[in-house]
């Protein structure tokens, strides 16, 4: 079985920035095993897949690890790959998904993706979670993901979290973010279940992020910075029950899977 392979780096227009992104266009399912082998052998944070279903397509993103339930960089860059290789007259796609139809529109070089908000919970600040993060932080809440929200910026950019600790914490991933110097936030997100550790930009994340800054400041249009060594810049609104997240991607490679 030859199976069609791009990699793209998304929320960024240039080459090794944003997170990259391994990407799969299939005919038809093939079994979940493969596709696990296939992100694994891959080793980056997400590989999607999709195949063509009337006119939506039907999209899973898997970590090295496990399926996922939602990833905004994949996302953007399945999209990308439909419509930069596939179906160059499209403006716009409806994938179908794990968290329901997610709607991605071009603009010009940008994406722009519809995506459920995931506003967070206030929770107790723990002796653990402190421990785990070296450093206090102000709020904490919860959603799939804990947020700890941080005073400044540069407390983002220093943190050096104890992957080990964190993977005492239950949650999927642990969110960071402070309000941002030249931008509205700035974020860094950890995953400690997972073998990269700290993933360069991070779409789902953004979920939550989206409805908390716009309450602390008070409008509904953003830009936000992720604090990785790639980093990356996503354009973010807020339209309450979802939330728009917009980027921008480039081709890295394409080829063939042999299977």
């Amino acid at each position: 079985m030859r199976i069609p392979i791009y990699q793209i780096d998304a929320f960024t227009n240039e080459l090794f920035r944003g997170n990259p992104a391994a990407v799969c266009p299939l005919e038809q399912w093939i079994d979940d095993t493969i596709m696990q082998k296939i992100a694994r052998e891959n080793n980056l944070s997400e590989t999607a897949f999709f195949i063509k279903k009337g006119d939506l397509y039907e999209l899973r993103w898997f970590t090295p690890e496990f399926e996922i339930d939602l990833c905004g960089h994949a996302t953007l860059a399945a999209a990308y790959v439909i419509f930069e290789y596939l179906e160059k007259d499209l403006n716009n796609i409806s994938f179908d998904t794990k968290s329901g139809v997610l709607k991605v529109v071009k603009k010009n070089t940008l994406l722009s993706m519809i995506f459920p908000s995931r506003e967070g919970k206030k929770c107790d600040i723990t002796k653990e979670f402190v421990e785990a993060l070296g450093k206090k932080p102000f709020e904490l809440y919860k959603s799939r993901d804990y947020m700890a929200v941080f005073e400044k910026e540069e407390d983002i950019r220093n943190i050096n979290p104890s992957m080990e600790k964190l993977k005492e914490i239950n949650a999927f991933g642990i969110i960071v973010t402070a309000k941002g110097s030249d931008v509205d936030f700035v974020s860094r997100y950890f995953i400690p279940d997972s073998t990269i550790g700290e993933d360069p930009v991070t779409g789902s994340a953004h979920c939550t992020l989206i409805p908390y800054w716009r309450k602390i400041l008070n409008k509904d249009k953003f830009v936000a910075y992720q604090l990785s060594n790639r980093s990356g810049i996503l354009y973010c609104r807020d339209l309450n029950d979802k939330v728009e997240i917009s980027g921008e991607a480039v081709l890295y490679l394409k080829g063939y899977i042999n299977v």
